[in-house]
């Protein structure tokens, strides 16, 4: 069954979001954490829906990825496409659906639903939202795309995006369902906020040369760098504690094809020091579990 879900949202986070120009991803936070995202595969079309007074859809994107992390880690990790112009603004709106719930630092657990290629409609393109819509509905529903109220918001959605003349460029092949041929799922193209969350959930929060847990310190490296054409893909991607991170970006260290740490001897001879990484050259490094996500 072809799916969707329709997400409740405020308006406040649309309005800012809708200003941005260019976004290529956002992040749909849910304030209490919550539990897993199991609704859709990666690539499934996400729909956002205003709440009341306005009852509409504001615009729609693609599914990528749910993680619960803590709430500093996905503002550094999208920073203004959270939907909110700072930090103090984003933990405030926290704290206001917690309940009270307050902790100095922020710390909190939420829950992201990551959407690549969003696109926010102007009101007067807004899409009447289902007509059954249970005004008990606190977080949204599934749906089914291929028919119904499912199939005509989705399709409503695309006529808006042909009519402003873009082109969604990630998912093109699912969005043409209907009109030429076969559905195909295809993997959203990832942002840079996506692929620090995505890194960092594949590598169980530790980095891969040292099991550092604390993430703070912890960076989604590019194995291909971005500026020279390497993509947002979790399989170029290795989680480091920072200081590696550096030495790794600077190339003082690297990792073999037989995944194994490796420490140049420039570490010693620029900088006659570096024996803290001395120590680590030959470790074998530690990947993700899933084998797609392997480097």
């Amino acid at each position: 069954m072809p799916r969707g879900y329709i997400g409740n949202t405020d308006h406040a986070w649309y309005t800012f979001l809708a200003a941005q120009p260019d976004l290529d991803e956002v992040n749909f936070w849910q304030p209490s954490g919550g539990r897993g995202f199991h609704v859709l595969a990666p690539g499934e079309p996400f729909f956002f829906r205003l709440k009341s007074p306005y009852k509409a859809i504001a615009g729609f994107g693609f599914f990528a990825l749910h993680a619960v992390v803590p709430a500093p880690l996905a503002w550094e990790a999208f920073d203004k496409k959270n939907g909110a112009p700072d930090w103090p603004t984003m933990k405030a709106r926290i704290e206001r659906y917690r309940a009270g719930e307050r902790i100095p630092s922020g710390n909190y657990p939420i829950g992201c639903l990551m959407i690549a290629n969003p696109v926010f409609f102007e009101p007067e393109d807004w899409v009447p939202e289902p007509a059954a819509w249970a005004q008990n509905i606190v977080a949204g529903m599934g749906i089914d795309t291929a028919m119904g109220e499912g199939k005509r918001i989705f399709e409503a959605c695309l006529d808006r995006v042909l009519l402003r003349g873009e082109r969604l460029s990630a998912p093109q092949p699912a969005v043409e369902r209907d009109r030429y041929g076969t559905p195909v799922l295809v993997q959203p193209r990832l942002g840079q906020g996506i692929f620090r969350l995505s890194v960092t959930d594949a590598y169980g929060r530790a980095c891969a040369v040292t099991g550092e847990h604390s993430l703070p310190v912890l960076e989604a490296a590019h194995i291909r760098p971005y500026a020279q054409a390497g993509a947002h893909e979790v399989n170029n991607g290795l989680l480091l504690r920072t200081d590696i991170h550096r030495l790794f970006d600077r190339g003082y260290v690297t990792v073999t094809p037989d995944l194994r740490f490796e420490v140049s001897r420039r570490l010693k001879e620029e900088f006659d020091n570096g024996v803290t990484y001395y120590a680590l050259h030959g470790r074998q490094i530690r990947v993700p579990e899933r084998a797609p996500e392997r480097p």
